[in-house]
C-alpha cells in the first residue's frame, strides 16, 4: 500500500512537472472599490483589456473559447470575447470582501483551451475612504485613584476603521485639560493607539470627575473623524494594580471544536486586600466578531468556544484580556489562538466547458470536458485527486492548478451505448478523506456507420402458379441500427435476367416497405424457381448497402389434365387388340398408358372402366391401367367389345380423361402356344440369380459413369447455351398396323417399369404364346426424337406438338403392360407370322428379343 502511495506521488509530480508550461504569467489589475456606487453603476465598469497580455487578438480569443473562472464562490468578473476587456459584474466593497485583510486581492483565471492555458489575474481593490473611525463604545469610564503616580498610562481603547492604508485611523487627539494628555504608539502591523497620560495629580476633593473628548481622525480626502467620552472617575487610593502571570498566552484550537469547548485560563494576582484585590476579567480592544467567537468568564477567567469556528474564515484570533480589580486598577494580557485545520470541507468539481453531443465517430484524445477541483482546507487536506469509472471509453487527464480534461480512449458505438453518465469522484487527502462525486452526462450523436441487415441470409418465398399479377409474394426487410435519416431504409431490385427476360418483368418490390409483388402469371411446367438479388441502402452520407438473394420456387396447381399416350385418340382408326377365345381369366389384353405434365400428387393418376359392351368381361388396374379379362371367354361373348377407360389424376380438383378401346376376339389359336412352357423353377432362380449380380456390378459401375458425364455435360451445356433446353426423347414404337408412336413422362410418376411383349399368331392354331421380357436395368438417354427417324411412324401417328413442353422438361415417357404375363413359347408355325412388338421405352429399354 505504501508502495503504491508512493509510486502515485511520483506520477503525479512527474504529470505537473510535464505540464508546468502550461501555466502562463500572472497579470496585476487594480480597481477601487465602489461600495457607493449608484445603484443604476453597479456593474459594467471596465477593469482592464488582456489582449495585449495574452498576445492575442479578438478573433483566436473567440477560437479558443477563452473564459474567466474566478476562484471564489461568486463571479465579480466577466470576460468580453468581442473586445477582450474585463468587466466589472457586481458592485466591490473592500470591507465586504476582505475585511481586515490587506491587501485586497481577487483572484481569477482566464483558461485558454486548444492548446491548454491558464492565466492567472490578481485584481487589487483599492481602498476609498469611505468610512468613518469609530469606537466600539460611545462613554469609557475610568476609575483612577487620587493617589496614582504622574505619568501613569491608560491605554485607550483603538477606534475601528474599516478602510485601510492612509484611510485608516492615522491620528488622536483630546479635549483640552489639566490632568492628561495623549500619547501616540504605532505598532508593527501599521495600526496606531492612544493613551491617557496622568501629569498632573489627581485630587479627589477637589475633582471626583472629570468628562474629557477623544477624537479619531483618519488619513483620507476629506478625512473623517469618530468621537467617544472618556469620562474619568477619581477614586481613593489603590496601591497595587493587578499583575499577570504572563503577558502572552498562544494556544492552539481545533476547527469545528464544539460549543463551550475550553481554550485557555487567564489567571492575574493583586497584592491588595479586600475589594481592591478583587479582580474581574473582561475583553479589552476586541472586535465584534472575535468576542461572538469566544466568551469569557468574568470571575474565573477562562476562555471558551461560543461560535463554530472556521478555518477558511480565519486562521488565528488575537483576544485582549483586561483584569480589573475591586480600587480600578488593570492589568492587560494578550491570548493569541491558533486555528488548526480540520478536514470538513469536501472538494467541489467546477465544469468549464463540456462537448455534448459527441460524434460517434470522434478519434481517441477527443477533449470531451474541462473542469476543476478545489478544496477549501489547507495542506494535505486541500491536495486531491480525481478519478473515473474505468469501464468507460474515457479517461481523465490531470492539468495544472487541480484542472483535469476529459478525453476519449477508444472508439465510441452509439448503436450499443447512445448516451454516458459519467461520474467525476474527487477525493482529498486529509483525514478522514472527503468524497465529492458530479454526473456528466454526455449524449453520443449518431454517423452512418452501419449497413442494413436482411432478417435472413438467404430468403426461400413460394408462389402459386396461375397466380394473379399484383399478387404479394413476400416480404424482405432489413434493420439499420443508426437513428433517423441514417435508418431510413429503401430496397430496390438489381439488374438481372429470368429466362432471358429482365428480372422486373417478373417482379417488383416497394421501395419503402420491402413488400414483393409479382408482376406476371407464373406457369410451373414452364418455371419452377428462379433467383433475384434485392438491394437495401440506407439514406446516410455517404449511403450504405447491402444484397440478399431471394429464390422464388412456383407451386404447382393441378391445371393440366391427364394425356393418353396409349392408346393414341386422335380421331383415325383406333387399333384392335386381339384377344383369343380361349383365354382364361386374368389373360393381359392391353395396359393404358397416360401421363400429367403436373407433378407431385398432381400427377398421380388412377383408371377405372367407365363403360363396356361385356361390362363382367374385363377389368382395368387402378393403378397401373393394365386391361385383363375376369372371366373365360366364351362363344356367346360378342366378337367386337369396346371398353372406355377413365384417368383421372389425384389433384384438387381432380382432372380426367377417357380412352376407347376396340377388342376383338379371335378364333383358331391352338391349345399348344396356349399352355404355359414348363420351366423347371430351380433352374430359373439358379440362373438368374447368377445373371442378377453380374448385372447389378455392371449397373453400379455404368450408372456411375453416366452420371459422372452427364453432370459434366450437363454443366457445360448450362454455362454456354443458358437458352437451350435438353430435349426429351419421344418414344418410338417398330412400325406396325396397330402401334402408333407415343411419348410419356419420366418425372410424373405414372410409368414405373418397361416392359415387352410378343404375340405369335400361327394359322390355324387354338393356342398362341405371349413371353414377357424384364429388363436388366434402367437407362435414362438424353437423345433428341429425331435420331429415331427411321422408327417414326407415317402420317397415321398422333400429332405430339402440344407436347414440346414435356420435351424441354427432359421428361421421358415409357410404356409398360402388366408384369405378371406369364411367357409363352410359339409353335413350329409362329415364323410364318411375324411377331408384333411393341416397346413404350427409349435407350436400352426398348431392346426387344424374339422366340
Amino acid at each position: 500500500m505504501q508502495r503504491s502511495h508512493l509510486n502515485r506521488q511520483v506520477w503525479y509530480f512527474s504529470l505537473y512537472f510535464c505540464l508546468a508550461t502550461v501555466v502562463c504569467e500572472t497579470f496585476h489589475y487594480s480597481v477601487p472599490e465602489e461600495k457607493k456606487m449608484p445603484e443604476e453603476k453597479k456593474s459594467g465598469s471596465v477593469v482592464a483589456n488582456v489582449l495585449k497580455d495574452l498576445k492575442v487578438d479578438v478573433k483566436e480569443l473567440s477560437a479558443r473559447r477563452a473564459k474567466l473562472v474566478s476562484e471564489g464562490t461568486k463571479q465579480y468578473f466577466q470576460l468580453d470575447l468581442h473586445s477582450g476587456n474585463v468587466i466589472l459584474d457586481d458592485r466591490l466593497d473592500r470591507e465586504a470582501l476582505c475585511g481586515h485583510k490587506d491587501p485586497c486581492i481577487l483572484l481569477s483565471e482566464i483558461v485558454l483551451e486548444n492548446p491548454l492555458q491558464v492565466h492567472r489575474i490578481e485584481v487589487l481593490i483599492e481602498d476609498v475612504n469611505d468610512n468613518s473611525p469609530k469606537f466600539s463604545k460611545e462613554e469609557y469610564i475610568f476609575q483612577i485613584s487620587e493617589h496614582t503616580a504622574t505619568n501613569t498610562k491608560f491605554p485607550m481603547e483603538s477606534a475601528e476603521d474599516t478602510d485601510r492604508g492612509e484611510n485608516a485611523v492615522q491620528n488622536y487627539t483630546l479635549s483640552p485639560n489639566d490632568h492628561f494628555q495623549l500619547y501616540m504608539q504605532s505598532h508593527s502591523d501599521g495600526t496606531k493607539s492612544a493613551e491617557l497620560v496622568l501629569k498632573k495629580q489627581l485630587d479627589r476633593e477637589e475633582e471626583s470627575r472629570l468628562f474629557l473628548i477623544l477624537l479619531a481622525v483618519d488619513g483620507g480626502i476629506p478625512k473623517r473623524t469618530g468621537t467617544a467620552q472618556i469620562t474619568i472617575e477619581v477614586l481613593d487610593s489603590n496601591d497595587n494594580a493587578p499583575n499577570f502571570d504572563k503577558n502572552v498566552y498562544k494556544v492552539k484550537l481545533m476547527e469545528n471544536s464544539s460549543l463551550g469547548s475550553f481554550v485557555t485560563k487567564v489567571e492575574a494576582a493583586d497584592q491588595d486586600f479586600g475589594s481592591n484585590a478583587e479582580i474581574s476579567y473582561s475583553f479589552s480592544q476586541v472586535p465584534d466578531d472575535v468576542q461572538r467567537v469566544f466568551k469569557l468568564n468574568k470571575y474565573t477567567g477562562e476562555l471558551t468556544v461560543a461560535e463554530v469556528i472556521d478555518y477558511e474564515i480565519n486562521q488565528n484570533y488575537a483576544v485582549n484580556i483586561k483584569a480589573t480589580d475591586g480600587g480600578g486598577l488593570s492589568a492587560y494580557c494578550k491570548v493569541i489562538v491558533e486555528i488548526e485545520d480540520r478536514n470538513d470541507n469536501a472538494p467541489e468539481v467546477m465544469l468549464t466547458s463540456l462537448t455534448s453531443p459527441l460524434p460517434e465517430d470522434s478519434p481517441p484524445d477527443t477533449v470531451v470536458a474541462l473542469f476543476r477541483v478545489i478544496d477549501r482546507d489547507s495542506g494535505d487536506n486541500g491536495r486531491t485527486a480525481c478519478t473515473t469509472e474505468p469501464n468507460f471509453p474515457f479517461t481523465l487527464i490531470a492539468s495544472v492548478n487541480n484542472y483535469y480534461q476529459l478525453v476519449t480512449q477508444q472508439s465510441l458505438d452509439r448503436e450499443k451505448i447512445s448516451e454516458y453518465n459519467i461520474t467525476i469522484v474527487a477525493t482529498d487527502w486529509g483525514a478522514p478523506r472527503l468524497t465529492s462525486v458530479r454526473i456528466i452526462s454526455i449524449h453520443i450523436s449518431d454517423v452512418n456507420d452501419n449497413s442494413p441487415v436482411f432478417e435472413k441470409s438467404f430468403y426461400n418465398m413460394q408462389l402459386w402458379e396461375n397466380n394473379i399479377p399484383g399478387l404479394m409474394i413476400g416480404l424482405i426487410q432489413a434493420k439499420d441500427l443508426d437513428m433517423e435519416q441514417n435508418a431510413k431504409v429503401t430496397y430496390s431490385l438489381l439488374p438481372g435476367k429470368v429466362s432471358d427476360q429482365p428480372v422486373s418483368s417478373y417482379v417488383s418490390i416497394n421501395s419503402e416497405t420491402g413488400n414483393l409483388y409479382a408482376i406476371r402469371s407464373l406457369d410451373y411446367e414452364q418455371m419452377k424457381d428462379f433467383q433475384i438479388t434485392v438491394r437495401a441502402v440506407d439514406s446516410g452520407s455517404p449511403p450504405l448497402n447491402s444484397e440478399v438473394i431471394v429464390r422464388i420456387a412456383v407451386m404447382d396447381e393441378n391445371d393440366n389434365a391427364p394425356f393418353i399416350l396409349y392408346p393414341l385418340q386422335n380421331g383415325t382408326s383406333p387399333s384392335n387388340d386381339l384377344v383369343p377365345r380361349g383365354a382364361e381369366a386374368g389373360y393381359l389384353v392391353t395396359k393404358v398408358v397416360a401421363v400429367d405434365r403436373d407433378s407431385g400428387q398432381n400427377s398421380w393418376l388412377s383408371y377405372e372402366l367407365l363403360k363396356a359392351t361385356e361390362p363382367g368381361l374385363f377389368s382395368v388396374g387402378i393403378q397401373n391401367g393394365e386391361v385383363k379379362t375376369m372371366r373365360p371367354i366364351n362363344k356367346r361373348d360378342t366378337s367386337k367389345q369396346k371398353l372406355i377407360i377413365g384417368v383421372k389424376d389425384n389433384g384438387h380438383p381432380p382432372q380426367s380423361t377417357s380412352a376407347t378401346l376396340s377388342i376383338l376376339l379371335v378364333d383358331g389359336f391352338s391349345d399348344p402356344y396356349m399352355k404355359m412352357v414348363d420351366i423347371p423353377k430351380d433352374e430359373v432362380v439358379e440362373r438368374e440369380d447368377r445373371t442378377l449380380t453380374m448385372y447389378l456390378v455392371i449397373c453400379l459401375a455404368t450408372i456411375s459413369f453416366i452420371f459422372l458425364v452427364s453432370m459434366l455435360v450437363f454443366v457445360a451445356i448450362k454455362i454456354h447455351k443458358r437458352r437451350k433446353f435438353i430435349k426429351s426423347s419421344a418414344l418410338n414404337f417398330p412400325v406396325g398396323p396397330n402401334f402408333p408412336e407415343n411419348c410419356g413422362d419420366a418425372d410424373a410418376g405414372s410409368l414405373s417399369r418397361a416392359y415387352n411383349y410378343e404375340v405369335c399368331l400361327a394359322g390355324g392354331s387354338l393356342n398362341s404364346e405371349f413371353r414377357f421380357l424384364r429388363p436388366f436395368f434402367p437407362v435414362f438417354s438424353v437423345e433428341p426424337a429425331q435420331s429415331q427417324g427411321a422408327q417414326r411412324i407415317s402420317s397415321g401417328s398422333q400429332d405430339l406438338s402440344s407436347h414440346e413442353a414435356e420435351s424441354q422438361l427432359r421428361s421421358q415417357a415409357r410404356g409398360a403392360v402388366s408384369e405378371d404375363a406369364a411367357a409363352r413359347s410359339g409353335g413350329p408355325g409362329c415364323p410364318g407370322n411375324p411377331p408384333i412388338t411393341a416397346n413404350a421405352n427409349i435407350g436400352q429399354n426398348d431392346w426387344l428379343s424374339y422366340q
